[in-house]
């Protein structure tokens, strides 16, 4: 059996490894990119420690860095509950619940929705807007599957359902994650080693009564005529992670999570992340987290990269076996306000 997961975990990471080579040898289109939403991070722990935690995450947190860990859980079942104030007053809504079946696996059920508020509609008459408005729509929705291999090795999955709808437009597509986790690399305790493959799935393209125009036409019965304009499909924001985490006994009580990642992205520049978490009778957390792309350069070749530190806190109780867990995460933000972020998690 130990044979067979070693054999099984080269395959795994020679696979990902490919699909990052051939899918990512290619300069950066920042901007260009269907579904931006899929990279809006989730759940204050993690945010907290820089999105490093590739490598350990678990639980009901694992949903969106790496659905491996998914199937890491303390407890039977999760429900969760995020909020977070983006950048350019956008609110990020998340939710999710899991459940782990015996002999089976771990499953999970994430929504994430973005709150736009009012935009003002203009027209080609009306380019200052109409009088009228409108509330955009962004929409996903993920099913999760993971399962133990071992215990050290976790492997798993995410079908996400992305739905944008803005006024009488709307496009909606199918994305992909696949991860990896393996505990007790080289035999070394605390060590662990995560892999994942994000947003893997076919462009996305919009359409919809808002792109019909009356068309001129040159000749035939009548001089115009209602025509659909099609617009440009764009390929999902495909990335692929690496991670390595270790974890440090201080005492009894008290231990130390040491977390890093590399993220190759097939829009923006490379980055890098890097993340700690104290952790005191598992009951106290403080974290402190930073993120960086030298590559990320404006038209002046200034540094165009938004993000940087990051810091946050959590305590958990239990109440009659259920335990309650409330974080908090500061995110700094260059160009914007920085993010505030939520989170209340329950364990059964």
């Amino acid at each position: 059996m130990k044979h067979s997961l070693n054999r099984f975990m080269v395959i795994l990471v020679a696979l990902l490894l490919l699909v990052s080579v051939n899918g990512f040898a290619q300069e950066a289109r920042t901007g260009t990119n269907a579904a931006s939403e899929l990279l809006i991070p989730v759940g204050a722990r993690y945010i907290g420690m820089g999105g490093a935690p590739l490598a350990v995450v678990s639980g009901i947190d694992a949903v969106y860095y790496n659905p491996a860990g998914l199937a890491s859980s303390d407890k039977t079942a999760y429900g969760m509950f995020s909020q977070m104030s983006y950048i350019a007053d956008i609110d990020v809504t998340y939710a999710a619940a899991s459940v782990n079946f015996e002999g089976f696996g771990s499953l999970a059920f994430a929504v994430k929705s973005l709150n736009l508020g009012e935009v003002n509609i203009t027209t080609v008459d009306n380019p200052d807007g109409t009088g009228a408005t409108f509330s955009p729509q962004f929409l996903t929705i993920g099913m999760t599957f993971s399962k133990a291999l071992s215990d050290r090795v976790y492997v798993g999955a995410t079908a996400n359902v992305v739905s944008e709808t803005m006024d009488r437009v709307k496009a909606s597509g199918m994305a992909f994650d696949f991860g990896v986790q393996y505990r007790g690399v080289g035999q070394i305790d605390g060590l662990s080693l995560g892999i994942a493959v994000k947003n893997v799935g076919q462009s996305m393209r919009f359409g919809g009564s808002g792109l019909i125009r009356q068309t001129d036409l040159l000749d035939g019965d009548r001089s115009t005529s209602p025509t659909e304009i099609v617009t440009q499909a764009d390929e999902l924001p495909t990335s692929f992670e690496i991670g390595l985490n270790y974890t440090m006994k201080i005492d009894e009580k008290s231990s130390v999570d040491f977390s890093s990642m590399y993220q190759d992205q097939s829009f923006l520049a490379d980055i890098a992340k890097f993340g700690v978490e104290y952790s005191f009778d598992n009951k106290a957390f403080l974290r402190a987290g930073y993120s960086l792309s030298p590559d990320a350069t404006d038209l002046n070749d200034n540094n165009a990269y938004n993000y940087g530190l990051t810091l946050g806190g959590g305590l958990q109780y239990n109440i009659n076996n259920v335990d309650v867990r409330l974080d908090y995460a500061f995110r700094q933000v260059e160009f914007f306000d920085s993010n505030n972020v939520f989170s209340l998690i329950f364990g059964f």
